[in-house]
């Protein structure tokens, strides 16, 4: 697989959205994790339903994900509103 057509896999399998909001670098690195925190949602939603991983494990993965995001909003976000 050449580097343009792994490159467009990529892009295929995780598409990003251009950032629309109020531009600061901290609400850019936070729209990223929350952008990938949505695909790996519907990717573990995707392994569950195709049953693939249990119920259980998929909860599991995704309130792991929800913590990290959590962690991310707090770091990023919340140090703003401080200031």
């Amino acid at each position: 697989m050449t580097d343009d057509e792994r490159k467009q896999l990529d892009e295929f399998l995780t598409p990003r959205s251009k950032y629309q909001g109020e531009f600061s670098p901290q609400n850019l690195a936070f729209n990223a994790n929350l952008q990938e925190f949505a695909q790996r949602v519907s990717l573990i939603c995707g392994l569950e339903t195709g049953g693939k991983i249990s119920s259980a494990q998929a909860y599991d993965d995704i309130k792991k994900l929800w913590k990290e995001v959590k962690a991310s909003k707090k770091n990023l976000l919340n140090k703003d509103q401080e200031s």
